[in-house]
């Protein structure tokens, strides 16, 4: 058995310290959650305190992955496990089922669990909140269980369903809070090289649409928008009939190449929305690289196989639909495309998790999304731990438990909101331009149009390097993009004459969003801030529906806001 790092053999410590019947470890993604479970595991079984082992996924997939885990520690886990099966093989240690699996029949495994000392894991098991007959069923099974190990690497929150044997404590606001035994951060992992850093290349792009009632809109994605109009634009840009996801996926595509120079087997994972869009995507990147993507569509069988062969391979892209989303173990993934509508913390941080785990030193990820405020935030935000919080009846509700609540609602109800408003939606046209970078904290880079030089300047940057010079470069970068921003060159007015008015539009959006990007650079005002000012000051719509006349006035403004800065 290969050594345990710091933090594994921490907690190991600490579990033998307290020898308890419940501990929750909460672990960043790519930490070795699976390694440290099942070191417990073998220990606890050559001590005799357990004679079983029942592992509980989210999915078929994963019961395979934690098999062939357990399989290379000593411990034979049988991943076909059903629950009206008689006695299993005497050649295994224990088995694997699912949430859903279990609450087929509970009082079957609960017998099961009271023959035998058993240990259970419970892998991600916020899973067991997720609907209230999942939690009575994990509660029923495994009550009588001698031990139980829960494991989760999302920190996460509910208003509704509390997790069985999960312990809460008072937050001291009338509410109860979760309380994990151990708990491992992405930061810590950054630090101790566990865990890979992450550049978010974010992109934008003119939309056009036609809504339910059949009116017909046009936004730029990445400027203020209202929630429903931001939804509506980032679904046209999704739209796999569009050029914002061939562009962007694109932009991926050399990104990887690139990655590969240094990380030979480097992968690709586009997450998709739905099993249409995921064929599409697909089509597309055949198209783009000449290389036949790996599909994966469902949770079922063979989709463990198409997964295990592609993390086997050196293959370059793999599309997939929710499922590769958590727990899903391909270490060589490297670079990803966040091309769903799904629009939750939860989501997008077991998502980003796919790509963080990390093989050698100086080995950077790159995650594209789209210019959607609520993404930002989330990447920028990416280290910020979220707990699960259970309301008390009756007890005091304040202003940030109403915010909780709310925010779990949506995420609960996002998905399902999305598929009913797609029914009666169309998109019409996108083009993607290259947003910006978010890396370490900061912001980096001024908007461009895909296939742009600026553009190859970030996806260019070297696949293996450290931290500190990932962002000297980022640094650069922005430099010499500022400079560049101050003129619009000596031969603009004879190319916007040579122009047809759509291109010319576009030309102007480009420029005036890039200027906003510098202004906040220097000056650290939000981009909405800033173009609601240029848009208080020289009157008219909004940007992506101002004319030529009104963009120039706002690009004239904030270059006269500039030189008075610079005097």
């Amino acid at each position: 058995m290969k050594s345990l790092r710091a933090w594994q053999a921490a907690a190991l410590a600490q579990y033998r310290e307290e020898n308890p019947k419940d501990f929750m470890v909460v672990a960043t993604p790519g930490a070795g959650k699976t390694s440290f479970a099942l070191t417990l595991a073998a220990d606890l079984l050559a001590r005799r305190i357990v004679q079983r082992i029942v592992v509980v996924a989210p999915t078929e997939h994963l019961k395979t992955q934690w098999a062939e885990a357990a399989h290379r520690v000593g411990i034979n886990i049988d991943p076909e496990f059903g629950t009206k099966q008689g006695k299993t093989s005497k050649a295994f240690d224990g088995f694997a089922l699912t949430y859903a699996g279990v609450a087929v029949n509970p009082l079957a495994l609960r017998i099961r669990v009271e023959q035998q000392s058993t240990l259970v894991i419970l892998d991600e098991i916020h899973h067991a909140g997720d609907a209230l007959t999942w939690g009575d069923a994990v509660r029923e099974a495994f009550d009588p269980a001698k031990r139980r190990l829960a494991l989760t690497g999302t920190p996460f929150r509910s208003d509704a369903n509390p997790i069985p044997f999960v312990r809460y404590e008072s937050d001291g606001a009338g509410g109860l809070r979760s309380a994990a035994d151990f708990s491992y951060g992405y930061g810590e992992a950054l630090a101790d090289g566990i865990v890979r850093p992450v550049l978010f290349m974010s992109y934008s792009g003119d939309m056009h649409w036609r809504t339910r009632a059949g009116d017909e809109i046009a936004a730029r994605l990445g400027t203020p928008l209202t929630r429903d109009l931001e939804s509506q634009a980032l679904r046209t840009a999704l739209d796999p009939h569009g050029a914002w996801i061939p562009a962007v996926l694109k932009a991926a595509d050399t990104r990887l190449t690139e990655v590969r120079r240094h990380v030979p087997d480097a992968g690709g994972l586009v997450i998709a929305s739905d099993q249409e869009k995921a064929r599409e995507y697909a089509k597309i990147l055949h198209a783009l690289t000449h290389h036949r993507p790996a599909l994966v569509l469902s949770d079922e069988p063979g989709s463990s196989k198409k997964i295990t062969a592609f993390s086997e391979s050196d293959q370059r892209w793999m599309v997939a639909v929710r499922m590769v989303s958590e727990g899903v173990d391909v270490p060589r993934l490297a670079v990803g495309v966040y091309a769903t509508t799904t629009l939750t913390p939860l989501f997008f941080a077991q998502a980003v998790g796919r790509f963080v785990r990390a093989r050698a030193k100086g080995e950077t990820a790159s995650v594209f999304v789209p210019s959607v405020s609520r993404l930002l935030t989330f990447a920028s935000e990416m280290e910020t731990q979220r707990d699960h919080v259970l309301k008390i009846s009756g007890g005091v509700v304040n202003e940030e438990e109403l915010l909780l609540a709310a925010a779990q609602r949506e995420e609960k109800a996002s998905s399902e909101l999305v598929e009913e408003e797609l029914g009666e939606f169309t998109a019409l046209a996108s083009e993607a331009d290259f947003d910006r970078v978010l890396f370490d904290g900061g912001e980096f880079g001024l908007q461009a149009m895909a296939g742009s030089a600026e553009e190859q300047d970030y996806l260019g940057l070297p696949g293996l390097l450290e931290p500190d010079q990932v962002k000297d470069l980022l640094r650069r970068r922005q430099a010499e993009h500022l400079d560049r921003s101050t003129s619009s060159g000596p031969d603009a007015a004879a190319r916007a004459a040579d122009q047809a008015t759509h291109q010319r539009l576009r030309e102007l959006r480009k420029e005036l969003n890039g200027l906003v990007g510098a202004w906040h650079h220097r000056t650290n005002q939000p981009h909405g801030v800033i173009h609601a000012q240029l848009r208080d000051s020289t009157g008219g719509p909004p940007t992506a529906a101002a004319d030529a006349d009104q963009l120039q006035q706002r690009i004239d403004l904030i270059r006269q806001w500039a030189v008075t800065r610079k005097s």
